[in-house]
């Protein structure tokens, strides 16, 4: 098995190399691969060194899988050309998405629908993949008529110039900054970039992906987006309005049976999901669940997982696993 890590110096690359590593997937030759300036320097990955490859001789290696996360211009050239070579392509960016010839996967929700034709599969925005993997299990049970979102997402989301910016502010360094404003001590609601309508980039993912993943237009969808100075992961405060009633008993039970869901609700002794205990853990945590009596249907809860992880790595190995357990590379 070649396994091939585009994108493996960044950070959802190097949780990539780890998360592998931890799930003991079957990694024969591993090729990490990452720019140019890079080539040649060395990553670590299950105790021993391996030397950073550049895209053309990844391709010209022939990897059976190729975990893409190296943002979206790279991966709209080199993705069909790995793809052409027999590799199946697993990415991480937002480029093949909203492709209608493309499949958008969340493993627990709709990995059936992979086929071994599928030679470029989308891994979803990371606050999105929290969202669908807390709200699938609802909306097969009571049918979800509303969604309303505001995002609380940590600034590993956009990356290392963002730790950096916020470390510097901490530490009282003036230096480069990835955001328009200070982070410390703020909270931005601008996450990636303003649309014509108003909305940002990543407030129309939550919509558009959701509806994707849940093969579902009907869903009325609308989201806020803010950065607020945290690096555990990302949080989302989530109302929601059903066509048939619910029962609370009824959701948590569904929740305490579902893979990749922790419930953590009991605030009797302040018991709730926090990104600072959400890092490095693999599941999504769900909490807050509470009966929205201002309108009929209605359902407060809170949702926290670690965006680099559940949020992007692990969600991509996840369907690298299925891949390989059904024979599908």
């Amino acid at each position: 098995m070649k396994v091939a890590v585009v994108g493996a110096t960044g950070m959802v690359g190097q949780v990539m190399l780890k998360t592998l590593a931890q799930r003991g997937f079957q990694v024969d030759e591993l090729i990490p691969v990452a720019s140019e300036k890079s080539v040649g320097k060395k990553v670590e990955f299950n105790g021993r060194q391996y030397e950073i490859k550049s895209l053309e001789d990844a391709v010209r290696s022939e990897p059976d899988i190729a975990l893409f996360s190296a943002g979206g211009s790279i991966s709209k050239e080199w993705a069909p050309k790995f793809a052409s070579v027999g590799t199946t392509v697993i990415d991480n960016s937002s480029a093949w998405r909203m492709d209608e010839d493309k499949k958008l996967i969340v493993p627990e929700i709709n990995a059936k629908s992979l086929t071994a034709e599928d030679k470029i599969i989308a891994n979803p925005n990371c606050s999105t993949i929290q969202l669908v993997m807390a709200m699938a299990p609802l909306h097969e049970m009571y049918g979800m008529k509303r969604l309303i979102i505001s995002t609380y997402q940590s600034v590993t989301g956009t990356g290392v110039s963002a730790v950096q910016q916020m470390n510097n502010e901490r530490d009282g360094v003036d230096a480069e900054m990835a955001y328009p404003y200070p982070i410390d001590k703020n909270c931005l609601p601008h996450c990636d970039v303003f649309q014509e309508n108003g909305y940002t980039k990543e407030e129309m993912k939550l919509v558009n992906e959701t509806r994707k993943i849940l093969n579902d237009d009907s869903i009325g969808i609308t989201a806020t987006a803010v950065r607020v100075p945290v690096v555990g992961g990302h949080s989302e405060s989530i109302n929601v309005t059903f066509e048939k009633p619910f029962s609370l008993t009824d959701i948590r039970k569904k929740y305490q049976n579902t893979p990749g869901i922790k419930l953590q609700d009991n605030p009797d002794v302040n018991q709730y999901p926090m990104p600072r205990f959400a890092e490095g853990k693999d599941d999504v945590f769900v909490g807050r669940l509470r009966v929205d009596e201002s309108f009929e249907n209605t359902l407060n809860m809170w949702v926290v997982a670690d965006n680099l992880r559940k949020g992007a790595a692990l969600n991509a190995i996840q369907i690298a696993e299925y891949l390989v357990e059904n024979k599908l590379v």
